[in-house]
């Protein structure tokens, strides 16, 4: 299946893979039926998905099981009226049938939106009608199922409600109307999808405004076989990225990539994180590849790991935020396996990675993928030099590569403001070392400017990790009239410490001997959590205030 769309995947060398990597895009691409439907026919008996849930249930599918399912959908769906271009909501978690809808909805032409389970009524009603949702695919849960019912009203365009796992009134049974057998026809002519049609519309928020709409059209499956080979996914491999299906995460470690490159993907369905849980998921099944967020990294290095098989899992990779060196090197220590970072965003596929071939250089994202110009640019459009900050942008005049987004839907002027002239900027901030490896710095809103200084809350933070009395800490500006900023650091102790002022006294002492003393944090706060979004994202936006 890989040949097909790329056709050299084994590299000697970073500088051969810039060289010789080059993905295929055929002229009308469907992933439901180039990917899906192409391998149920070759390797009908082939694993695709395997589901386990909190309370011990399980359940297990082959691409074959997973084209009657897809199929079965969007038969259902297309009765229901959806068709090429209609804007379907799914809020589903990680129950497996969010992949049968998906996949109905791509093959159907369909505008998928991912949406996590937590949403309120006005989420709700905001995305709704910024997107003309005409039909939402619900789990069968009062504070899901509530909220949509409150939110209904106020939606112009929401015609169906469908509720997954049981019955509710005004409501759609997904589980009955599957029962029912339906024969599906492909759509073909106008009724069928393009490959510069909207396939997925995923809502992300920013530190001001309402959430954008970022568009992604039917060729961005392909992009994410890069975040796949970051991933080190293998051909009869088992995949795990730990994300709810609400976020672009979902994508880049679900579905997609994986697939192409002939891993299966396993989901994990939980209400909430517990540590010791998910190294027994990683013992108990033949799990070989593992992406998480550093959060997860985190709290997995504070348990006994040698209490656990982890003999099956050989490549783990993290994304999302950086990963401080303390975590690396205690992780590495415990397993053998080094975490190996990328970066990317909701707006792209994987865009600077330490890959398979490459020596990790802990809290370094790596090197640019192949196929995206990524550079960094100071506050004046000048490319910086070594060791230099700048905002990572990415050089499109000769084309976007394959896998970044199409703009932001309904909003050319928000699309404008961030891409224009060939440049897209991420709003991240990186530096390079002379070798050309990107160390990230922050995004532009969270670098703290005091007494002159630029101070990015990840070098901070990294100094904090190191003491062991910190599970986990957030670094943020805090206004000072001298200053203009001071540093202010939040912090989580871990098992043992109690907070008190000779042990804020001595963090910031810490901090002074391993970097620069004017990074250190002024003030420190201990408490018991830190906000984070629902994929284990630190929201530093809310420590500040700003929300």
């Amino acid at each position: 299946m890989l040949d097909r769309f790329v056709p050299q995947t084994d590299f000697a060398s970073y500088e051969q893979f810039q060289e010789n990597f080059r993905i295929v895009v055929p002229e009308r691409f469907n992933y439901g039926y180039d990917v899906v439907d192409a391998i149920a026919e070759q390797e009908p008996d082939r694993v695709a998905l395997v589901w386990c849930d909190e309370a011990g249930g399980e359940a297990s599918f082959t691409f074959g099981e997973m084209k009657r399912q897809a199929d079965r959908a969007a038969a259902m769906f297309a009765e229901l009226g959806i068709g090429r271009g209609d804007a379907v909501m799914l809020m589903l978690r990680r129950r497996y049938e969010y992949w049968f809808c998906l996949l109905a909805l791509h093959k159907l032409g369909a505008t998928a939106i991912p949406a996590t389970h937590l949403l309120t009524a006005k989420d709700i009603v905001y995305r709704n009608n910024a997107a003309d949702v005409k039909m939402i695919v619900a789990v069968n849960e009062a504070r899901v199922t509530e909220a949509v019912d409150e939110a209904a009203p106020q939606s112009r365009a929401l015609a169906h409600r469908v509720v997954v796992g049981g019955e509710r009134d005004g409501w759609v049974g997904y589980d009955a109307q599957m029962a029912i057998e339906r024969e599906f026809t492909r759509p073909v002519g106008d009724a069928a999808a393009a490959s510069e049609d909207t396939m997925l519309l995923y809502f992300t928020s920013g530190t001001t405004g309402m959430p954008k709409m970022v568009r992604h059209d039917f060729t961005y499956p392909l992009g994410h076989i890069l975040t796949a080979i970051w991933q080190g996914c293998e051909d009869g491999g088992l995949h795990l990225t730990v994300a709810d299906t609400g976020w672009a995460k979902a994508s880049w470690g679900k579905i997609y990539g994986q697939w192409v490159l002939g891993s299966a993907v396993f989901v994990y369905e939980y209400e909430r994180f517990v540590p010791s849980e998910m190294l027994r998921m990683l013992q108990d099944y033949p799990i070989t590849t593992f992406c998480a967020p550093p959060t997860v990294f985190r709290f997995l290095i504070k348990e006994d790991l040698n209490a656990w098989d982890l003999s099956s899992l050989h490549y783990v990779v993290t994304a999302g935020e950086p990963l401080n060196p303390e975590v690396f090197n205690r992780f590495l220590d415990a397993t053998g396996l080094r975490i190996m970072e990328g970066f990317g965003q909701t707006e792209t596929v994987v865009i600077v990675a330490t890959w398979p071939w490459m020596q990790p250089r802990p809290g370094s994202m790596g090197l640019p993928s192949a196929g995206w110009e990524i550079d960094l640019l100071d506050d004046d459009g000048k490319r910086c030099e070594v060791g230099e900050e700048g905002q990572i942008v990415v050089h499109t005049t000769a084309g976007a590569p394959t896998g970044m987004f199409r703009g932001y839907h309904a909003d050319e002027e928000l699309t404008e403001s961030v891409w224009h002239d060939g440049v897209y900027s991420t709003g991240d901030v990186a530096w390079r070392d002379e070798d050309g490896y990107y160390w990230f710095v922050g995004r532009a809103d969270d670098v703290i400017k005091s007494s002159g200084y630029r101070i990015g809350p990840f070098e901070v933070e990294s100094a904090l990790m190191e003491h062991a009395a910190v599970l986990e800490c957030a670094v943020t500006g805090e206004p000072d009239l001298d200053r203009g900023a001071i540093v202010k650091a939040t912090v989580v102790l871990a098992a043992g410490y109690e907070p008190s002022h000779a042990l804020a006294t001595e963090l910031q002492e810490h901090v002074k001997r391993v970097t620069a003393p004017y990074k250190y944090p002024r003030t420190i706060e201990f408490v018991t959590e830190l906000p984070k979004t629902i994929s284990g994202k630190i929201r530093r936006v809310e420590i500040r205030g700003d929300a």
